[in-house]
């Protein structure tokens, strides 16, 4: 068996997200200049205060801001409705009529009372508008969730963009843990094989666990499988590339997957240590790179029109 042709798949880790992690950690930690261009670091949660501008009564601008956070908490963000605290980020609801429609509007809202992204959705009949029917209005929260999502992976970006600390600015530092649970000579090939292939201009290895953004390991797991019909049994071979960031969440699992004939790998990997672990970096790479947000667009600065 001259290479290990393993089925590859990385999962997503947050979530605060699904997937490929479209808005991973919109309220991280940006760093010390960061936290200075932001004037605080963001809260753990954002709070979607009553509109009180809404055109609505009291009780459909309520149940909007609810439907608006139930829907955020839906995209893995942690929105509350609740009134904006000294300190918070928050959702400013709103909404406009012009002619015979009116368009609600989103606005983020830094703590120090400045707008730093908005979205529109898209107008609404007012007579439909006026009469504040629940399905309506969990209609636009729901279609409007996607959006404020990707606004604050803007600002989220931004503030990475501006802190030269975050990973946007400089390589990640990933701590190699090895390998464990391999038959033969596996913990030792796959180990130097990762080492050999996983170093780029995004990423580098470092000897000890301290201030490591993220760790890595690799787990094997063999079982047997069927005798099969032509008297050459099987072995399940699973790979386990599991990648923790700095906090201790998992950010993701490179797994690979392979049957291969039994005991063929209770000596030496050779090329298949190689491969497996030049497949296993790149998954690494890209869990990171999801995780961290690090490829995300920023959001560019405010215009004066829309700080209202």
């Amino acid at each position: 068996m001259n290479c290990l042709k393993a089925a590859f798949s990385v999962f997503g880790g947050m979530i605060l997200l699904s997937g490929c992690v479209d808005m991973p950690h919109p309220f991280g930690d940006p760093g010390p200049e960061g936290r200075r261009l932001a004037l605080t670091t963001p809260p753990p949660r954002l709070a979607v205060p009553t509109p009180p501008d809404s055109l609505l009564d009291n009780t459909a601008s309520a149940f909007w801001a609810r439907e608006v956070a139930t829907q955020l908490v839906d995209q893995a963000l942690p929105a509350v409705a609740q009134p904006a605290k000294t300190g918070d980020w928050w959702l400013r609801l709103s909404a406009t009529m012009q002619g015979n429609e009116v368009t609600p509007h989103y606005i983020v809202m830094m703590p120090n009372g400045e707008a730093r992204g908005h979205w529109d959705a898209a107008p609404i009949p007012a007579s439909v508008w006026a009469q504040g029917q629940k399905p309506v209005l969990t209609s636009l929260a729901a279609a409007s969730a996607p959006q404020i999502s990707a606004v604050l992976t803007g600002i989220q970006a931004a503030m990475m963009q501006a802190d030269p600390h975050s990973l946007k600015r400089r390589p990640a530092k990933v701590y190699f843990k090895g390998v464990r649970g391999a038959p033969g000579d596996g913990n030792v090939s796959l180990a130097r094989a990762f080492v050999a292939s996983f170093p780029d201009q995004h990423d580098k290895l470092q000897n000890t666990a301290k201030d490591a953004d993220y760790s890595v390991e690799g787990v094997v797991t063999l079982s047997d499988g069927p005798a099969g019909t032509t008297g050459h049994p099987v072995q399940h071979i699973e790979i386990a590339w599991r990648t923790v960031a700095a906090d201790g969440k998992e950010a993701g699992a490179a797994t690979q997957l392979h049957d291969i004939e039994a005991h063929s790998l209770d000596g030496p990997w050779g090329d298949v240590a190689m491969v497996a672990a030049s497949e296993a970096a790149g998954g690494v790479h890209q869990i990171i790179t999801n995780y961290s947000g690090r490829d995300h667009k920023p959001l560019p600065p405010e215009t004066a029109a829309i700080k209202k």
